[in-house]
């Protein structure tokens, strides 16, 4: 009996914590009913209150996608897609309090919540991809994450804009104007199938009605002066250039692409290489968190670059470095401790003394060769590789060099090397293929851990030692070297390959094959420069140039003008200035007048000066705008371009026909001059005029 009474006291027990649990359970899920229902009830609050602070933007032309779904879920919402000049955001309002950033990780109270800001990153991303079908530049599209009931707050999360809700109409017009309104709709168009309205099919693209956009009428109480004078000014600013918003989508495409290892972007002049090479600059220090160098061989072309970065991507400018490779070299050398003096005085002098002691019956002095023809084949050849002994030298296939030099030429020019090499030291100083060579030989001994990526632009400009010195920063990481270039383009004695320099590219080369520059005419004109011309590309394959499938543009035929003396050029030079500049459009500042020569440069800025004519030398120009004409040589107008552009002092003898009795050495010189006309003509959107002295006789 005693072990009956226990027995059901043991059950009545059992079933009493039971029902206790089951209460538990109810109250529980009640009280999960109740929180699912507060975070609806905040959630459609914290929307609302995004949805009025964002209102005043559809009165200046922008566009609010209220509650549309999250591509690729049937559930998930976004809460705002705002799209209009200043670009695209992606706004997700977050009901958080007590938020901290600390080391790219975001946290509310104990909670990290970074993950859920990665996913917004990852939507943007996403986006940006659906969007390169209409050639939107990815640095166009924004996520930003907005924080419910605060002002005065911003942080930034993987690639995430976090800032207080009250901040947004400041946050989305700061960038001012990026898009005409001719492309807002475009984007519009697009991010209404991208983002179907919840429960909805995506809206067709040809129903779409964009309203005109109207001054907003803004109450007083509900925005500050600053966001109001935002406000104003988004109507009123003109957009920035086109192509720093939109590039053809094959170009947008390939900003975004990633590379297993080292990758090469070629293509003829015009195709929009170096434009491509500026966004993904942007794009990958935007994707990685980290630091991109982008350089190039002239010393002038970084500070434009990096200017036109400040309105590009303002949010990347102080995370890519634009440098030359020789300032960039002489930058780390610095660094490291490394003591060098350059002297290109003294350095002249030390091959001048070199030179003088060679004998009349030397072959390097034979009359097919000059001087200058042997301080190439030192400064490009033998230094720009860092060749250090005769054997690898006696080996060599010269790549770029069209003249075959036997075993006992090249013994005479290692002995040159070795006097002048000499004379270097006991100056004391050193030329700028040392610090090339210093640099990279310090690399060697210790890395440098301060890249994600290096952009190479005018790739084939630089020497083997150059190339070494770039790969090392980043080897063969994914996306980490990306080289840019066209091998037609080539206006320096010798060459590389990339095989000499041990790197492969194992496919990952793209070509740009439509000019988005220059007229049909033009094109037409300067390939005339080059049409007869072979060369060894990079890859190590010769090349004669890549083909352009197609010009957009078409406009007034060039011609080249003959002058019989320098003061009937110059006049016809001013006549010619004058009348491009009453063209609808044209300003100053769209004209450039490129030279062969730094002292032919100076001629020019003293006849314009003389007319009262404004001008600004190229060695001084870093891309701001000014009411100046642009003058300069045609190597520092590499990477540039202008409405309308002069070539003055062409000599006659350079645009004629080859002379039958023509040496290889001064065949490879005429070659490259050729070639860099070809650039300087290449320079032009829409006109073009070249000048030339000198006796003519049969020309092409």
């Amino acid at each position: 009996m005693g072990t009956t009474m226990t027995l059901a006291g043991e059950s009545a027990g059992t079933e009493a914590r039971r029902q206790r649990g089951v209460a538990a359970e109810h109250r529980r899920r009640a009280d999960d009913a109740e929180q699912t229902a507060a975070r609806y009830e905040i959630a459609e609050r914290t929307e609302s209150e995004t949805a009025r602070v964002l209102a005043p933007l559809a009165g200046i032309g922008y566009h609010l996608l209220a509650d549309r779904r999250w591509p690729g879920s049937r559930t998930a919402q976004v809460d705002m897609v705002v799209v209009g000049r200043s670009g695209v955001f992606i706004v997700d309002t977050k009901a958080w309090r007590d938020v901290a950033v600390h080391n790219d990780r975001i946290t509310r109270g104990q909670e990290d919540v970074t993950d859920d800001i990665a996913r917004l990153a990852d939507l943007a991303y996403s986006t940006e991809a659906a969007l390169v079908d209409i050639g939107l530049a990815p640095g166009e599209v924004h996520a930003v994450a907005a924080l419910a009931g605060q002002k005065k707050m911003h942080a930034r999360v993987a690639s995430v804009d976090i800032v207080g809700v009250h901040d947004l109409i400041g946050h989305i017009t700061k960038r001012g104007a990026r898009l005409s309104a001719k492309r807002v709709d475009e984007v519009l168009a697009a991010l209404l199938e991208h983002f179907p309205v919840i429960g909805e099919a995506p809206a067709a693209p040809q129903q779409l009605v964009v309203p005109a956009p109207v001054l907003p009428r803004v109450p007083a109480p509900t925005l500050d002066d600053e966001t109001v004078d935002h406000l104003l000014d988004g109507v009123l600013e003109a957009p920035i250039e086109d192509w720093m918003a939109f590039l053809d989508p094959a170009q947008a495409k390939l900003v975004r692409r990633n590379f297993n290892g080292p990758a090469r972007i070629r293509g003829a002049a015009g195709t929009g290489k170096t434009v491509v090479g500026l966004h993904r600059a942007a794009y990958l220090a935007r994707a990685t968190g980290g630091r991109v160098l982008f350089t190039t061989y002239i010393r002038t072309l970084p500070a434009v670059l990096e200017s036109l970065l400040q309105r590009l991507a303002p949010d990347m400018v102080g995370r890519v470095d634009f440098v030359n490779v020789h300032a960039f070299a002489n930058r780390l050398l610095k660094e490291r401790g490394v003591t060098f003096t350059i002297d290109t005085l003294e350095a002249q002098r030390a091959f001048s003394d070199a030179w003088n002691v060679i004998s009349a019956s030397s072959p390097l002095k034979a009359a097919r060769f000059t001087r200058r023809y042997w301080e190439d084949e030192i400064a490009y050849v033998i230094k720009g590789r860092g060749l250090t002994h005769f054997d690898e030298y006696a080996d060599l296939a010269r790549v770029g060099r069209k003249h075959a030099l036997p075993v006992e030429v090249r013994q005479a020019v290692w002995d040159l090397y070795e006097a002048y090499s000499t004379n270097l030291r006991g100056r004391g100083v050193c030329d700028f293929e040392d610090t090339v060579l210093l640099a990279r030989d310090a690399l060697r001994e210790l890395p440098l851990d301060r890249y994600d990526a290096v952009i190479v632009d005018e790739a084939q400009d630089l020497s083997c030692a150059m190339v070494s010195l770039l790969h090392a920063l980043v080897g063969d990481r994914p996306d980490g070297l990306t080289l840019i270039g066209d091998g037609q383009q080539t206006i320096y004695p010798g060459g590389y390959t990339l095989g000499e320099v041990g790197i492969s590219l194992a496919g990952r080369g793209v070509v740009l094959d439509v000019n988005h520059r220059n007229t049909a005419e033009i094109l037409d004109f300067a390939k005339q420069m080059v049409t007869d011309d072979q060369f060894m590309d990079i890859e190590g394959i010769d090349g004669a140039g890549d083909a352009v499938s197609a010009v957009s543009r078409s406009g007034e035929q060039p011609g080249v003008h003959h002058f019989a003396d320098r003061d009937s050029h110059d006049a016809a030079l001013l006549a010619r200035v004058e009348q491009v500049l009453r063209l609808v459009g044209t300003g100053h500042g769209d004209v450039g007048i490129l030279t062969a020569t730094n002292p032919q440069a100076d001629k020019v800025r003293a006849v314009l000066d003389a007319a009262g004519v404004p001008s600004v030398s190229l060695k001084y120009y870093a891309g701001k705008s000014s009411d100046q004409i642009r003058v300069g040589t045609i190597k520092r107008a590499k990477g540039l371009e202008f409405k309308q552009v002069l070539l003055p002092h062409v000599p006659a003898k350079l645009l004629a026909d080859a002379p039958e009795t023509e040496s290889v050495a001064d065949r490879e010189r005429r070659e490259l001059d050729r070639r860099e006309l070809y650039v300087g003509m290449t320079r032009a959107r829409d006109g073009l005029w070249v000048g030339s002295l000198g006796k003519t006789r049969a020309s092409r």
